[in-house]
């Protein structure tokens, strides 16, 4: 069995405590992970500014080369791995074996991180909008337009806080290095792998191991993270969101509410986009905030909801290594439980019908897992609070709206795909500060463009742009 220590700025630390990562099919231990804690962190934020300091040694364009190296060693390469070694296979079958994602989900999300890796230059050019990458690095410069700037950044390293639920969340810190920013990774307790091998990637690449620093633990120390960098991301749920609102150096990503708009002038024609509606609400086991939980329309949304729970209704679970596994795994004792009573209990209230019901069992127990298979819901208004809901498995509701009452009604949405030709719906879609990314056309909610910026751009989130001035002598 491997163990994982601590990696305290490239430095392994093996702790007396640890935590066992555990197959969910087979009971079987994979790995013991050594466990910080809050005091450990605090100490080593002291060190903080050394991972700084030495990325701003190496020019921006040689840390992206190094970037795109690693990520072909992340994707193909048999990496270092605690005390022992992992292979590219055996990444996969240890990440499903973990967080109960399909392997082939799991394939699939090391292909996104290897893109945006790959890509790191174009990703850069398009968050910076065109700046000089120097300009980040040497701190002042001018612009193409001949104005003098500076960015000055606002912390030495940027702290993770990371979940287990979609390794998809992994491509928001990818950038960071090449940006001359350190890393503080608090791993979830699922979802140690990606982390690790990524940081082995990037240490093989070239990137000085000084420049990350991973803390696998408790609540304790994802909290201590937070503390210690002046700027830090964190995953959770609406509570954890609410709890940072307004925390300038804490940027909060919670449940997306994502949805899909069907206006007046489409929804008679909505047979034509069922299957994006299909692929919105069951793509990555509709673990991802981008994922679709909620479908409005002015009318037809009984028939719209009918044709959903027919597509997505017989689904069933199948194993892990299964090609054609649609649904992931609950792998937390009790989780899957609280998420169906909680849908149980919202569908005692009038106005919501479960459309998928007569497809058998919302709730699969297994021996070491649970499964919850694709719920449709059926509002025939915005007043259930279902109508509201997100849950992390394929989950939606399909709600009855008049279009006039949809932007008012659908409360905040990470992405919003609104199906719509009407130019006016169109404007209102538009100025709507409600929904953070908005596509017009039949677009699926989990279709990404990597050179556009995810929940708030994390370029202006990590750098200040301020006004600039100086002699000519000094001039760049």
């Amino acid at each position: 069995m491997i163990h994982i220590p601590v990696q305290r700025w490239g430095e392994p630390y093996k702790s007396m405590d640890v935590d066992k990562v555990v197959h969910f099919q087979t009971g079987e231990a994979l790995a013991e992970v050594s466990r910080a804690n809050a005091g450990l962190v605090e100490r080593d934020m002291r060190h903080a500014k050394r991972a700084r300091d030495m990325l701003r040694e190496i020019p921006i364009a040689e840390l992206i080369r190094m970037v795109k190296k690693a990520a072909d060693l992340y994707t193909s390469a048999e990496l270092p791995l605690g005390d022992g070694t992992q292979t590219p296979d055996q990444f996969v079958r240890m990440q499903s074996a973990t967080t109960g994602l399909p392997e082939h989900m799991c394939r699939f999300n090391m292909k996104k991180n290897h893109f945006v890796l790959n890509e790191m230059e174009k990703i850069l050019d398009s968050l910076t909008r065109g700046l000089d990458l120097n300009i980040l690095s040497k701190g002042y410069g001018v612009e193409k337009r001949g104005v003098p700037i500076s960015y000055q950044a606002q912390t030495p390293v940027l702290g993770m806080v990371l979940p287990s639920n979609s390794p998809g969340v992994h491509t928001l810190w990818l950038p960071i290095i090449a940006m001359q920013i350190g890393l503080v990774l608090k791993p979830g307790p699922q979802e140690p792998w990606t982390p690790c091998r990524m940081t082995q990637a990037f240490v093989q690449a070239g990137v000085p191991k000084q420049a990350i620093a991973i803390y696998p633990g408790l609540g304790d120390v994802g909290a201590a993270v937070l503390a210690g960098c002046p700027r830090s991301l964190i995953f959770g749920g609406t509570a954890t969101v609410e709890q940072y609102k307004g925390n300038p150096r804490v940027q909060a990503h919670g449940p997306g509410f994502s949805k899909i708009l069907l206006g007046d002038d489409q929804v008679d024609h909505w047979e034509k986009y069922l299957d994006v509606m299909v692929d919105s609400v069951l793509v990555n086991s509709g673990r991802g905030c981008i994922n679709c939980s909620g479908i409005w329309a002015s009318r037809h949304a009984r028939k719209i909801a009918e044709a959903l729970a027919e597509r997505m209704g017989p689904i069933q679970p199948l194993p892990p290594d299964d090609p054609k596994a649609a649904l992931a795994a609950f792998t937390v004792p009790n989780q899957a439980d609280a998420v169906s009573t909680d849908i149980d209990n919202d569908l005692k209230a009038p106005g919501a019908d479960d459309l998928t019901a007569k497809f058998g069992p919302r709730l699969v127990k297994k021996e070491r897992c649970d499964y919850l298979r694709p719920t449709v819901i059926l509002c025939d208004s915005p007043e259930p609070a279902i109508a509201k809901k997100e849950y992390m498995f394929p989950f939606v509701t399909v709600v009855q709206c008049p279009q006039e009452k949809m932007l008012e009604s659908i409360g905040p949405t990470l992405v919003c795909s609104a199906i719509t030709e009407d130019k006016k719906f169109q404007r209102a879609l538009i100025d709507a500060t409600h929904i953070d990314r908005l596509n017009i056309g039949p677009i699926p909610t989990i279709q990404l463009n990597w050179l556009q910026p995810h929940e708030g751009n994390i370029v202006d989130f990590l750098f200040r742009a301020r006004a600039f001035q100086f002699r000519d002598e000094l001039a760049v």
